[in-house]
């Protein structure tokens, strides 16, 4: 009698938690909704019609030839910029990730300080991401600008020569990876709102056994903030990979192609040379390079991302 009734016990308790899992995925699927209604109205179709436009050469105005896998056969053996622009895109991503994760989680845990005027703080560092990137690439561009500009005056002060930034094939790419920085406090505020949602319990146990600050965040606050980072650092890769504002405002991909990204060879295709075919083309190998880091980040995340109560996912 005492076996079945504990039977039944974890029958009734399995089918709570069956229902609870229905209802967190009913609300998740209505408050996903809106999105999903834009993305099928407003998204899917264009995507649609880009990868069959990628089938065909066409400018869009007068030709519509269907020619089958010859764009994507002569982006990958003939194209003599392909090559330049994935260099010069992934450099900019494996460069400008790393460092945006770990400048953006280390101003998160300052700000996540109690120190005085701390809301003052958080806005000041949040406020440059809400800027345009337009206008954010005409800024930088009297900043690093090697005769006048306030990176010149830095530089001069220690009695060094400015680099020529965007006036130079080597430093015109550290220039925008240098630019990406400043958007970091969407990061930065993901970041303070994960440490926020760390148990201080936790921490609180740990100081007791003897633990100091640094042992605190390497062993308790870091693997707890892990699904934070896993977030950031896959929508960081496919917002680099994407990269085309600051490229285009600033250099148009020079000097010598030294800033020429994926996205704006595609523009450079399609509005430009109006290849529209070869420009969709071109689109869809970059959104399977995209997919293929994304899903390798999310893959491996099983060995180093922990959730509350140090369960893996």
């Amino acid at each position: 009698m005492a076996e079945a009734r504990r039977s039944t016990a974890a029958t009734a308790t399995r089918g709570r938690r069956l229902s609870q899992r229905k209802v967190e995925a009913i609300f998740g699927i209505l408050f996903l909704s809106p999105y999903i209604i834009h993305f099928v109205v407003l998204q899917l179709g264009t995507i649609l019609y880009s990868l069959f436009l990628s089938f065909f050469s066409s400018d869009m105005l007068t030709t519509m030839q269907f020619i089958g896998l010859d764009n994507y056969r002569y982006l990958l053996e003939n194209e003599p910029l392909f090559g330049q622009a994935l260099k010069v895109t992934a450099i900019y991503t494996f460069v400008s990730v790393p460092v945006a994760t770990i400048m953006s989680m280390l101003i998160a845990v300052l700000l996540n300080q109690n120190v005085k005027f701390q809301g003052i703080f958080r806005t000041l560092y949040y406020m440059p991401a809400v800027v345009s990137g337009v206008a954010v690439a005409l800024v930088w561009i009297w900043v690093l600008n090697p005769d006048y500009g306030l990176s010149a005056v830095v530089f001069s002060a220690f009695g060094l020569g400015s680099p020529r930034w965007f006036w130079s094939e080597g430093w015109a790419l550290p220039g925008l990876i240098l630019i990406s920085l400043w958007g970091t406090g969407t990061n930065m505020l993901l970041y303070l709102a994960g440490l926020q949602s760390v148990p201080s319990q936790l921490m609180e146990a740990a100081r007791i056994d003897g633990a100091g600050a640094v042992r605190v965040f390497v062993s308790v606050t870091l693997p707890l903030l892990t699904p934070t980072i896993l977030f950031n650092v896959i929508l960081n890769i496919i917002g680099s990979f994407q990269v085309f504002t600051s490229a285009y405002v600033i250099t148009n991909g020079g000097p010598n192609n030294a800033t020429l990204t994926m996205v704006l060879l595609i523009y450079q295709k399609a509005f430009q040379n109006f290849h529209f075919g070869y420009a969709s083309a071109i689109a869809w190998v970059l959104f399977i390079i995209i997919l293929c880091f994304s899903l390798i980040v999310f893959r491996s995340s099983d060995r180093w991302v922990y959730y509350e109560g140090g369960a893996r996912r």
